[in-house]
């Protein structure tokens, strides 16, 4: 009986690679935001009052979308068979790692650079 409980309890908890990228994305689109939002205000409170903080925020929010839905896209194409894989773990987690890095370090090294400029 025990058995027969822990298999269904592992059937109920198997990773559907779709449903978690599009996971991914949607918590580092919010972290990226933010971070973003963050790193303007400081900037605006820093004495940029030029129109570049804003054309950053243009600029990166233009660069995440198409990225995050690339990530998104290439995951939601998979079966449901492939879904629940586990061959594509080690792709997945490429891909979150790659989807972090990208929402973390686009902020931080386009402001890093605006400053550097002005």
């Amino acid at each position: 009986m025990k058995e027969l409980s822990h298999q269904h309890h592992g059937a109920a908890r198997a990773r559907d690679w779709r449903k978690s990228m599009s996971d991914h994305v949607a918590y580092a689109l919010l972290v990226y935001t933010g971070l973003q939002i963050f790193l303007t205000v400081k900037a605006l409170s820093q004495g940029f009052s030029s129109i570049l903080p804003y054309m950053a925020l243009i600029i990166l929010v233009a660069a995440i979308i198409p990225a995050c839905r690339w990530f998104e896209k290439r995951w939601a194409g998979l079966s449901d068979e492939q879904a629940a894989d586990m061959d594509y773990a080690a792709a997945f987690r490429r891909d979150a790692i790659g989807l972090w890095m990208m929402a973390i370090c686009l902020p931080l090294a386009l402001t890093g650079i605006l400053k550097a400029l002005l």
